[in-house]
């Protein structure tokens, strides 16, 4: 049956692709971190060397940016994103407490529906692709509608030096036919996992409300700060440069500059020596009158250059131009020029201090910018940091320009082209989204010794007393600040550890873990100090464990380890009694290969 209507057809072509996306993860999940790793780092080479082409492809087809900022965007998005990405560890145990006997396990989420703007093109698909696969991810990319060719292009070239590599066929897919209906349809097919967002905001209220998991971003407006402390000279090379990078179609591109008062005789002319026009108030009428229609920016003027779009609002300035700066007094729908333009140009607004200064920045991100980026020029660092508390967004970025700064190029931050904006701008995180954001994590703990055998007799009956067997409890996720306990609690009283496998076999090396060793510790461990109270599959010295290590890779291991596990490592050693069992892994041992696993072993066969 040939389907005549292209949204009908575009519906049928987004669930063929979700399901042939689903199979190839199925293939692909289990991949070893080395085979992973090699797939990616063949797709960001491949990616590299097409950069040229591609910057070419994407201006011809979608008329946004130059060609010299989409190329330093694809290699941003493949050379430098790998760099980014490379160490990340996306298989198996990706993080280990020891001392608490807790792990975290990678486990990627499935088929990934990647949304690609029209503004940043082939960069933005290399990206997804990039980050889905490091996640062991498969991905289904939906192009806007004007970038089809290029966008289509650079997956192209991602998927086929994928499978080159080693990736099954159909791991990385583009919609040929994209149309509204088809993205929404595959935003809400059973087999598509997560949702990756960058577009227009009812695009993105549209993944939110697909129910799955998606991060979606917000617009920018940001702003620029030029307080009186600044490097003039700097600042206004930075925000030019920031303008001028593919034309200022990175959303977090200055939108506006403010200036403090007693340097804007200065600041002004610096600009104006680096190629900016300064707007008369009839050139700023006629900006006017094109920036939006109705209530959203005209995508004619995206990503034009400046001499274009003064020609389109009827007046010529040289070609050589570099940012249209049109000072402005308000903010909002009645200030058509202080929205987000996504374009050369620049209202400025002019502040007596840092505090008029800030409100101003905050207005001006209020109306469609919160959450986003904001830039400050300053070498006064009170003031930076009061920048940084105030305002109501994510990205502060300090002499910088924004449009590179914010995504991670310049800066220190994670390299990205989707810009969370967190609760300030309706998105789930306010992260510079990257693989770690594509990975679920699957929590390992084994029981505290003796929190089991502290329980009531049970024959008696249910607990009827109120008694509360006090434990360290794990620290929460984050940074942590000095506290008296240990292990960043409260506690004084260490994290409850099982035995050495000394211990374990009856040796009495490590005093710490007979029932001398403290009250607490005393009491939680009963008689668990000899092998029969150790012989349970929750513990990892047990042969049952996956974690236990062999006779024959514990004397390897040893050989490896040196001195460096000190006490423990020397306690091993010294008992001559029972089969060499290796280290646990709260010991400092080897934890498991998960392609070697009993059910992997078995479900291959």
């Amino acid at each position: 049956m040939i389907l005549a209507d292209a949204d009908l057809r575009s519906i049928q072509e987004a669930r063929d692709l979700v399901r042939r996306s689903r199979a190839a993860w199925e293939r692909f999940k289990h991949s070893d971190q080395a085979t992973v790793d090699r797939i990616c780092e063949a797709m960001a080479r491949a990616g590299s060397e097409a950069s040229e082409h591609l910057a070419k492809l994407a201006v011809e087809e979608s008329g946004f940016g130059n060609e010299a900022g989409k190329y330093q965007k694809n290699r941003f998005c493949t050379d430098m994103l790998w760099e980014s990405l490379k160490d990340l560890k996306t298989v198996g145990v990706v993080h280990r407490d020891d001392d608490r006997r807790y792990y975290q396990v990678a486990e990627s989420y499935g088929p990934v529906l990647a949304i690609v703007p029209i503004t940043n093109p082939t960069s933005t698909a290399m990206f997804k692709s990039l980050i889905s696969v490091k996640a062991r991810n498969s991905i289904v990319v939906s192009p806007h509608p004007r970038g089809i060719r290029c966008i289509g292009e650079a997956v192209r070239i991602m998927s086929e030096a994928a499978v080159r590599a080693g990736a099954p066929e159909d791991l990385i897919l583009c919609m040929q036919q994209p149309t509204l209906e088809g993205t929404h349809e595959a935003m809400k097919a059973r087999e598509t996992a997560l949702i990756l967002a960058t577009g227009g905001p009812g695009l993105v209220r549209a993944a939110y409300s697909a129910g799955k998991p998606a991060y979606g971003v917000g617009p920018g407006n940001a702003p620029a700060f030029i307080e009186r402390s600044a490097d003039v000279n700097h600042a206004v090379r930075a925000i030019i440069g920031s303008q001028m990078f593919d034309n200022a179609t990175i959303c977090a591109s200055e939108q506006s500059v403010v200036i403090d008062a007693p340097i804007y005789d200065d600041v002004k002319a610096t600009f104006i020596r680096n190629g900016a026009h300064w707007c008369t108030p009839e050139e700023r009428a006629k900006l006017s009158a094109i920036v939006v229609r109705g209530r959203r920016v005209n995508a004619d003027i995206v990503g034009l250059f400046p001499h274009q779009i003064a020609a389109m609002a009827g007046f010529t300035i040289p070609e050589t131009s570099t940012v249209l700066m049109v000072e402005e007094s308000g903010v909002g729908w009645d200030h058509p020029l202080s929205v987000e333009k996504l374009s050369p140009i620049l209202s400025v607004y002019v502040e007596d201090g840092w505090e008029a200064g800030c409100d101003r920045c905050i207005e001006i991100l209020n109306f469609g910018g919160r959450g986003h980026t904001l830039a400050i020029h300053s070498r006064d660092e009170d003031i930076i940091w009061s920048f940084v508390a105030e305002k109501p967004t994510h990205r502060i970025l300090i002499n910088a320009p924004t449009a590179q700064g914010a995504v991670g190029f310049g800066t220190g931050l994670v390299p990205s082209m989707t810009l969370g904006c967190g609760a300030f701008g309706g998105n789930i995180t306010s992260d510079n989204i990257s693989a770690h954001n594509l990975l679920l994590t699957k929590h390992v703990g084994y029981v505290y010794e003796g929190f089991v055998e502290s329980f009531p007799d049970f024959a008696l009956g249910p607990p009827k007393g109120f008694h509360f067997n006090a434990l360290p409890a794990a620290p929460a996720p984050g940074a942590r600040y000095s506290s008296s306990g240990s292990v960043g609690t409260s506690s004084p009283v260490n994290a409850p550890r099982g035995l050495s496998p000394a211990q374990a076999r009856g040796g009495n090396a490590g005093g710490a873990g007979s029932a001398s060793a403290g009250g607490a510790h005393g009491a939680t461990r009963g008689g668990a100090s000899s092998p029969a109270g150790l012989a349970h599959p929750g513990n990892p010295t047990h042969p049952a464990s996956p974690f236990a290590q062999r006779a024959d890779a514990s004397a390897q291991h040893s050989a490896n380890a040196g001195g460096g596990h000190g006490a423990a490592g020397s306690s091993t050693s010294s008992s001559g009694a029972g089969a060499p069992r290796g280290k646990p892994p709260y010991e400092g041992g080897t934890l498991p290969d998960f392609a070697n696993l009993k059910y992997r072993t078995a479900r291959k066969n």
